[in-house]
């Protein structure tokens, strides 16, 4: 005899559904923060060329030379 009551029990449990929650929330998180790095990175990236370009066109004098 074919039990039916196993399918109706399994579709209708909700015993896994927080889990499912939790890995798209932490998906939604990790995805916004490598949005944010990717974001800040030109920015960063920039300056660094601007500071370099500066400090490069200054005369370092050594000590008594």
């Amino acid at each position: 005899m074919l039990n039916l009551k196993f399918p109706t029990k399994f579709l209708w449990d909700e015993d896994g559904a927080i889990t499912v929650d939790w890995v798209v929330l932490s998906a939604a998180i990790i995805g916004l923060a490598v949005a944010g790095v990717a974001a800040v990175q030109e920015s960063t990236n920039a300056l660094t060329e601007d500071i370099n370009t500066g400090m490069s066109a200054v005369d370092v004098i050594g000590n008594g030379e």
